[in-house]
């Protein structure tokens, strides 16, 4: 779902009639439903279940979470905090959405550059042409040394059927996908026969996410850190977040 579509519909409809396990009553469920669709009649809604706060019910479309009221007046998109415990509701209910998508994508469906020691694992989205991402593989021994796994899938952000997508898809289709890798982000040519590849539906599933740009990091807990992060900076910050929980 593509917000900047939302917002300018909601623009020309001020009256639209438009985190919790629960579904949402069927009969707000329904009024909620209608409301978009009067709007936008495309609009993929995945769920809609009850909010924090009474009257008003979280819709999720994507990786988007809005709240509409449940008389389906109203819509907004924005964070929603706890005064009293001052946490991010909104934030929280995205990593969950966040790590839903991802939890989609088999293991062998990547390609890992595994920790000797785990402590943590990251999901990079990554494209093989882009300077930050192949800066960021060039330390890749710093991040394993320190006990992150990288998991990567691919998103070239030329689209389909472009130079990176090829490479991508070469990489993939090589009997040894790590160090075609390695070579690739190198500047070198691999070359392979063309076999079956998740490599579109890689970038799919970052089109979902979110994704704009790379490398894009999906830590354990689904917060999204966009471009590249030092090792010893990106391990603190993975501590850090361990220790608080």
């Amino acid at each position: 779902m593509n917000i900047q579509r939302l917002a300018t519909a909601l623009m020309l409809s001020s009256s639209l009639l438009l985190t919790s396990a629960q579904a949402a009553d069927p009969s707000t469920d329904t009024v909620i439903r209608n409301a978009i669709r009067k709007i936008l009649p495309h609009a993929t809604i995945d769920e809609i279940t009850p909010s924090p706060v009474k009257g008003m019910s979280e819709v999720i479309m994507g990786p988007n979470l809005y709240y509409a009221t449940d008389d389906g007046k109203y819509i907004f998109q924005g964070s929603l905090i706890d005064l009293d415990t001052r946490v991010d509701l909104s934030a929280q209910r995205l990593k969950g959405i966040r790590l839903g998508l991802l939890k989609k994508v088999k293991e062998k469906d990547m390609i890992i550059f595994p920790a000797a020691r785990q402590r943590h694992v990251i999901t990079v989205f990554t494209d093989i042409d882009c300077g930050y991402c192949r800066k960021l593989h060039k330390e890749i021994k710093q991040y394993t040394s320190r006990g992150i796994s990288v998991h990567y899938l691919s998103f070239p952000r030329t689209g389909l059927n472009t130079p990176s997508y090829y490479k991508a898809e070469a990489v993939w289709c090589s009997k040894d996908r790590k160090d075609a890798l390695t070579r690739a982000k190198l500047g070198e040519k691999v070359t392979a026969p063309k076999c079956d590849n998740p490599v579109r539906m890689e970038m799919q599933l970052g089109d979902e996410l979110g994704v704009t740009g790379t490398p894009a990091i999906f830590l354990e807990d689904g917060t999204l850190l966009p471009g590249y992060v030092p090792a010893a900076k990106l391990a603190a910050e993975l501590d850090r977040r361990a220790d608080a929980r």
